[in-house]
């Protein structure tokens, strides 16, 4: 088990490295991947409504042997939920699919909203409302007073967004979930949300799809010099830059490997720093061009906050 942690702007302490739930839907398999990942120390789990399996994840969650005071439970409510009047549904949905009386952080997965009867994963671009991000934020600040959920937070948002938001914010966002790995480095985001008290958890640690950093061959002479493995590398140099990092496996010997950093030189994390690719997993604006702004700040001026 990693005691690594990252304590939150309000003083909960978040595991830094969970375990990454997206596009694990293959049944039975999850459920039992879930118990593995527990079972070898992982307490940070990262969910979301969208993913479609969290009703499996929580079956999981009741058969495992640790108390719930030492996980950490991550979700994320849909775009069609932005409207604020929809906001305590939506976190009532995810505890009831979850099965859990509350989540230790709740975040809002993405900077747009759609509308209610609109499919989150399939839309089109009349189906694009705007709902000002600070309404739904107002909404879910209101959530902490009720006990179902610690801490509040976003996924996907640019700096941007954050610096209309934040001096709007009675709570200032724990969390910002964005795509981070050596391909993806935010630097400039990250530095800002440290500066602003916003911790960060990178998705995607180890690309993916087209983003080849295990096959990187700095990254893999790195590996080979410390005798682990290219993944170990990638998720180290980003806990070392003060990261949460959310990998998903359902390998056994990779969901135990993950767990284990190795200490990177200084060398290393300036050479790994200076890898200039830019290649992004995931980004709205290849399924949909008026969501160009959500992760290219200069192609449009982005929606009211």
């Amino acid at each position: 088990m990693t005691d690594l942690t990252i304590k939150l702007n309000n003083g909960e302490l978040m595991p830094a490295i969970g375990l990454g739930t997206w596009r694990a839907n293959e049944s039975g398999l999850l459920a039992q991947t879930i118990k593995t990942a527990i079972g070898l120390g992982y307490r940070h789990i990262d969910c979301a409504k969208l993913y479609g399996n969290q009703e499996e994840i929580g079956k999981a969650l009741k058969e495992v042997d640790v108390p719930r005071k030492d996980l950490f439970i991550v979700s994320k409510f849909e775009e069609n939920r932005h409207r604020p009047e929809l906001v305590a549904g939506a976190l009532d949905e995810i505890l009831n699919e979850l099965q859990l009386e509350y989540l230790d952080l709740l975040l809002m997965h993405w900077p747009y909203a759609i509308k209610p009867e609109a499919n989150a994963m399939s839309f089109a671009s009349s189906d694009i409302e705007n709902v000002p991000i600070m309404d739904t934020w107002r909404a879910m600040e209101d959530l902490v007073s009720t006990g179902k959920v610690r801490s509040i937070g976003v996924s996907n948002f640019n700096q941007t967004i954050l610096e209309k938001m934040i001096p709007q914010c009675r709570i200032v966002p724990a969390v910002n979930q964005v795509e981070i790995h050596p391909y993806l480095q935010a630097k400039e985001l990250v530095k800002f949300c440290k500066k602003s008290g916003i911790a960060v958890t990178g998705y995607c640690p180890l690309g993916g799809r087209r983003v080849n950093v295990m096959n990187d061959n700095f990254i893999k002479h790195v590996a080979e010099a410390h005798i682990g493995t290219p993944a170990q590398v990638a998720l180290s140099w980003a806990l070392a830059r003060g990261i949460a990092v959310i990998p998903k496996s359902t390998n056994e010997i990779r969901l135990k490997q993950n767990l284990h950093q190795v200490t990177l030189t200084s060398d290393e994390m300036r050479m790994i720093g200076k890898i200039e690719r830019h290649e992004r997993k995931v980004d709205p604006a290849s399924d949909n061009e008026e969501l160009e702004w959500v992760f290219h700040e200069d192609k449009m001026e982005c929606p009211v906050i």
